[in-house]
C-alpha cells in the first residue's frame, strides 16, 4: 500500500483507520472522504480530505485519479439495525457504494478492500465455531447486502483481477468513536454507562453470545491481511475473524472487578434481539490465522481494563 483512499472515513471504523493508516503510512499518502465534511474533525484536520457521495460513481472516480491511490478501501455502509429501519436506502447505499469502488478500483488498478460481517450468516448456518465456508442464508438487509457484496467481490477479483480482500468482522469495540447503529453496540455502550451512571439497561438478552473484538485487533487485522503475500489466500471475500464470544453478564463480570458496584438490567428490544439471535454463537477464525497470520491480543478482560482505562480520561476531558 502506497497511497490510499478511504470512503466512510469518519465512521466507526473509518476514523480509527484513518488515523493508524496515516501513522504507519504518513498522512499524505492516506485520502479520507466522507459524506460530511466538518471542519474541526481530527480525520478532517490530519490529512488530505475530500468531500464524497459515495453513489456519485463520477465523483469518487475523480477523486481516487487526482490523488494517484493504489489501495481502496471502502467502509461507507449503513449498519445492521439502521439498515433494517431504513431497507431500501441501505441497499442503494451498500450496495450503489460497493459497486461505485469496485469499478473505480477495476479502472484504476486499485488494491481493494471492504469489511464484512458476522450478518452475513442467518438463522441456518451452524450456531457454534461457524466455519469459513458455510450455508450463509441472512434475514436482514444488511445480512443480504454483505453476502451479495462477498460474492461481488469474489467476482471481481475472478473476472477483472481485482485484488479484493476482506474479513467478516463480528461487533467492534471501540472508546474513540460512538455506537453507529450496530446490533452489538450494546458492548461499547455499556462501558460508557459503567462510567457515568453504574448501571447499564441492554437491549441484548441476557445468555445471547456473539463475537466481539477491540479495535486495535480490528484495525491490525486490515492491515495485515492487505500486506498478506496474495499466494497465500485461498479464501478472500472474506475472513472469519474474532477475539471472544460473550454476552452481557460477562461484559458486566468484566466491569465488576473494575467497579464492583456496577449492575446490569435488560429491557430487550425485539428488533435488534432477533437480528442477534440469527448470527452464530462463535466464530472458527482458522482461515485467517493459517493464510495470512492473523491473531487477536486482546481479550475480555484485558479489552474491560483499557476500556475503562480510556473512556475515563475522554470523559473527564469533556466535563473539564
Amino acid at each position: 500500500m502506497k497511497k490510499i483512499i478511504i470512503t466512510g472515513a469518519l465512521g466507526q471504523i473509518g476514523s480509527e483507520l484513518t488515523a493508524k493508516l496515516r501513522d504507519v503510512y504518513g498522512a499524505h499518502n492516506v485520502i479520507a472522504t466522507d459524506i460530511r465534511m466538518p471542519k474541526d474533525h481530527p480525520t478532517v484536520q490530519a490529512g488530505p480530505f475530500e468531500l464524497l457521495d459515495v453513489t456519485d460513481a463520477k465523483a469518487m472516480y475523480e477523486i481516487a485519479k487526482k490523488h494517484q491511490v493504489d489501495t481502496f478501501m471502502h467502509l461507507a455502509a449503513l449498519l445492521s439495525a439502521t439498515a433494517e429501519a431504513k431497507p431500501l436506502l441501505a441497499w442503494n447505499l451498500n450496495m450503489g457504494g460497493l459497486v461505485n469502488a469496485l469499478e473505480v478500483s477495476r479502472e484504476l488498478g486499485c488494491q481493494f478492500f471492504t469489511p464484512s460481517s458476522i450478518g452475513a450468516f442467518g438463522p441456518s448456518t451452524p450456531k457454534d465455531q461457524t466455519p469459513q465456508d458455510t450455508i450463509q442464508r441472512p434475514t436482514t438487509m444488511y445480512g443480504v447486502n454483505k453476502v451479495a457484496g462477498e460474492l461481488l467481490c469474489d467476482y471481481y477479483y475472478h473476472k477483472f483481477g481485482v485484488d479484493t480482500r476482506g474479513v467478516r468482522f463480528p461487533g467492534l469495540i471501540s472508546y474513540v468513536t460512538p455506537p453507529g447503529g450496530g446490533t452489538t453496540d450494546y458492548a461499547v455502550e455499556i462501558y460508557y454507562k459503567a462510567i457515568l451512571d453504574g448501571t447499564y439497561t441492554s437491549y441484548i438478552a441476557k445468555g445471547t453470545y456473539m463475537d466481539m473484538m477491540y479495535m486495535p485487533d480490528a484495525l491490525q487485522a486490515i492491515i495485515k491481511l492487505m500486506e498478506a503475500d496474495p499466494s497465500r489466500l485461498k479464501h478472500r471475500n472474506a475472513f472469519n475473524v474474532t477475539a471472544m464470544s460473550i454476552e452481557p453478564e460477562d461484559v458486566a463480570r468484566a466491569i465488576q472487578k473494575h467497579i464492583p458496584s456496577f449492575t446490569l438490567q435488560y429491557d430487550v428490544d425485539p428488533v435488534r434481539q432477533a437480528i442477534a439471535e440469527s448470527w452464530p454463537n462463535s466464530i472458527d477464525p482458522t482461515a485467517a490465522k493459517e493464510e495470512w497470520g492473523f491473531e487477536a491480543e486482546y481479550d475480555l478482560d484485558k479489552m474491560t481494563a483499557d476500556m475503562l482505562t480510556q473512556l475515563k480520561g475522554k470523559l473527564l476531558q469533556k466535563i473539564s
